[in-house]
């Protein structure tokens, strides 16, 4: 058995914001408290992904119409997994159980 770090990424849609930060710590927030406490030790990140032409990091946020979409990245380790499917398994249960109908990919999957 063997123990990973399981990395997943969520899109998280908030209405009536004005600024791209309200967005970004809103969704965070919520996360938060979805999260809490059946799942209080996964850790929560605003997204980023890279600009195709620069390699630079871009966050992970969009703001029109006072509507946000914002990406956030949710890491847990899971102990005692039988393979990494079996981690992202797991992770993708216990954290898709917390946040109900919020979208979950899985990111990657480190060894611990």
């Amino acid at each position: 058995m063997t123990d990973y770090l399981v990395t997943l990424e969520s899109a998280w849609i908030i209405k009536d914001v004005k600024s791209l930060d309200d967005a970004v710590g809103i969704a965070i927030s919520e996360a938060g408290k979805r999260l809490n406490p059946s799942a209080k030790f996964v850790e929560i990140e605003s997204g980023y992904s890279q600009c195709p032409y620069c390699e630079e990091d871009l966050n992970c946020a969009l703001v029109v119409a006072n509507t946000a979409l914002v990406g956030l990245m949710l890491s847990m380790k899971v102990f005692n997994a039988e393979s990494e499917e079996h981690a992202k398994r797991i992770a993708k249960s216990v954290v898709g159980r917390a946040l109900g109908t919020i979208p979950l990919k899985v990111v990657d999957v480190q060894e611990l």
